[in-house]
């Protein structure tokens, strides 16, 4: 044990969101419980990557009585989490899938989709075209599984209220995250989406937002996140009224459209 410095994580100010994860070299932090948490002292290089992508602020650097930083601990660590199987091809390989260890409510699920009945009888409800949880932009993992060669929907919140047919006009065939820009951080957003394009192989986006201004939050972020992530990912943005229709093409608000596509059903 010796006097160094050390990454601390204010368990108050930490709402789980995950950014300091991938930001974090030696792997050292985990969200355990809901909250980001070091693994091991010995992990962890005190140099503070992860500081500048903690929306919340609730990682300094301190000095404590720590174990020594190890680097062949590190390289131990990291070789497990990235280990391929024997038995696979190195290309084939499955992309390494989240530890749960957190709140029940943000556990990472993907399941599968009824598929319609095509015989005739009775009329029965409209199936969920839902396929995985969590769907709040807040609580998906950037490294989801569902997230990889997606068609990826980012909608505002508001959107299935009033858009009838969101499931099968929208959600259908698609990865999901939701979120309203102005109830929460929309500069979290516009940094967790960058994650997620950057980690990912998303084959297209489809942001249907509301009419109301704040809702053109939620556009300027998701346009600045895929721009920050250096790919070039079909954008297309479709605008809702508050009454559930959707609104002309010209009508939408943004200015530019260098990444959408025609809207179809």
């Amino acid at each position: 044990m010796a006097t160094r410095k050390i990454v601390s994580i204010d368990q108050e100010k930490c709402n789980g969101c995950g950014l300091c994860i991938p930001n974090c070299a030696e792997g050292a932090i985990q969200i355990v419980d809901g909250k980001a948490r070091l693994i091991t002292d010995k992990f962890c290089d005190g140099l503070g990557a992860c500081l500048g992508h903690c929306p919340e602020d609730a990682i300094t650097i301190i000095e404590r009585d720590a174990e020594e930083f190890d680097e062949k601990a590190v390289e131990t660590h990291l070789h497990k989490k990235h280990e391929v199987p024997s038995q696979l091809h190195p290309q084939a390989q499955p992309k390494p899938q989240p530890e749960f260890t957190g709140c029940p409510s943000s556990r990472v699920l993907q399941f599968q989709v009824p598929k319609p009945r095509t015989e005739s009888g009775p009329k029965e409800s409209s199936a969920s075209q839902l396929s995985q949880w969590p769907v709040q932009l807040k609580l998906v993992p950037v490294n989801a599984p569902y997230f990889e060669d997606a068609d990826l929907l980012i909608a505002a919140d508001c959107v299935p209220f009033a858009y009838a047919n969101f499931h099968q006009d929208f959600l259908k065939g698609k990865a999901v995250v939701v979120g309203c820009p102005k109830l929460d951080d929309i500069q979290l957003y516009r940094e967790k989406l960058t994650e997620i394009f950057r980690t990912n192989s998303i084959k297209s986006v489809t942001l249907p937002f509301m009419e109301v201004p704040c809702c053109f939050g939620l556009v300027k972020a998701t346009e600045d996140a895929i721009a920050a992530s250096g790919k070039n990912i079909p954008l297309k943005k479709v605008k809702i009224g508050i009454r559930g229709e959707i609104k002309p093409e010209e009508q939408s608000g943004t200015a530019q459209r260098p990444r959408t596509f025609a809207h179809s059903h």
